[in-house]
């Protein structure tokens, strides 16, 4: 479009180009469109941080030789309720579905089920993972690691902790479900290259240099983070008066779960891989109460929010609503995007398929 608006391209079709560069780097037909899935039903959801604009950081680890591409999650550690896994430094998407899975299956022999992985790489967006299993009757929780360290320790300004996010989703009664998806951080990283790739300019308070001066500038703000010279404040900002000793405090949590017990590396790690954790647990809420009693508790708790108060925005309603615009009308991508998309068609030596919507 000549107007500046982005096109929107079909999502069937996104999901094609997705698998066909993923295959052409080498990876096996059945995880590569796993992986496809879990990317564009990010960006069917309005996270343009964490969808098809992720494949400029693959193809750089890629070059590296950091990610294997053909890696298989294994279990390393296996008890009734619990389990370890290995995801052989492979993308994190894969590893996510076999750990949220393999929770899913423990949850429904011992109640509960948590599973804890190790040696990955990113896995995009955790609300997909969560939502699929609450689609089930299921409850779930899911932590991960992040690859560069860009939030200090309060009082600090050395960037030490990633934005370490944290997603959570409960079925209800009436159908859908309760997400909540969210970094530890005021913002993720990936939405500070998201608004760079769309040109626009970040709220004040989000990123900071080494000084502690505030960055609006997207593209700037997004260098200066990938090498450590500028920091994003926790949840809450940068100070106690604002409750950031709170965000920093999830954030250590999250990181605990997440590496600690498989083993995933420590904060500043320069390994040949990420090496990063993930954590996942399942409850099925039908081995512990009466049936339905928590997805009907959800419904009331939901209703008591909102009954008198229309304009209560809950958590996960702003992707459910984009889902259902963007699969109707396409999702939409800018130029700065599809620009780098086809450079890594080039390079990759497979077609770039991308048309845009009529």
């Amino acid at each position: 479009m000549n107007d500046g608006t982005p096109n929107r391209f079909d999502a069937a079709q996104l999901h094609r180009q997705i698998v066909g560069i993923l295959s052409a780097w080498g990876m096996p037909p059945e995880p590569a469109a796993a992986t496809a899935t879990v990317m564009v039903e990010t960006d069917l959801s309005g996270i343009d941080s964490h969808g098809v604009s992720m494949l400029m950081l693959y193809e750089k680890l890629l070059s590296e030789d950091r990610l294997r591409l053909d890696a298989v999650p294994r279990v390393v550690r296996d008890a009734p309720a619990f389990a370890v896994v290995d995801a052989g430094a492979g993308l994190g998407h894969p590893a996510g579905l076999f750990a949220m899975d393999l929770a899913v299956r423990k949850a429904a022999a011992s109640g509960i089920g948590a599973v804890a992985v190790g040696n990955s790489h990113h896995l995009g967006a955790l609300g997909y993972y969560v939502r699929s299993a609450a689609q089930r009757g299921l409850i779930a929780l899911m932590t991960t690691t992040t690859r560069t360290p860009v939030v200090a320790a309060l009082g600090g300004t050395t960037p030490i902790l990633g934005t370490n996010p944290i997603a959570f989703a409960a079925p209800r009664m009436a159908g859908g479900e309760l997400v909540v998806d969210m970094s530890t951080s005021v913002v993720a990283m990936n939405k500070v290259k998201a608004y760079a790739l769309s040109g626009r300019d970040l709220p004040a308070g989000w990123v900071s240099d080494r000084a502690g001066s505030t960055i609006t500038d997207a593209s700037l703000a997004y260098s200066l983070l990938t090498t450590q010279e500028a920091t994003i404040s926790p949840l809450g900002g940068p100070s106690t008066e604002t409750g950031g000793h709170k965000g920093f405090g999830l954030s250590l949590m999250v990181h605990v779960l997440s590496a600690s017990i498989s083993g995933a590396a420590l904060p500043l790690h320069d390994g040949p891989s990420d090496d990063l954790g993930h954590f996942v647990l399942v409850i099925d809420p039908g081995s512990v109460a009466e049936g339905g009693a928590p997805a009907g508790y959800v419904d009331e708790l939901v209703h008591l929010m909102t009954r008198d108060e229309p304009g209560v925005v809950l958590p996960g309603e702003p992707e459910t609503e984009a889902r259902a615009s963007r699969s109707r009308d396409g999702i939409p991508l800018p130029e700065s995007l599809l620009e780098h998309l086809r450079a890594i068609c080039g390079r990759a030596g497979t077609d770039m398929i991308l048309t845009p919507l009529g």
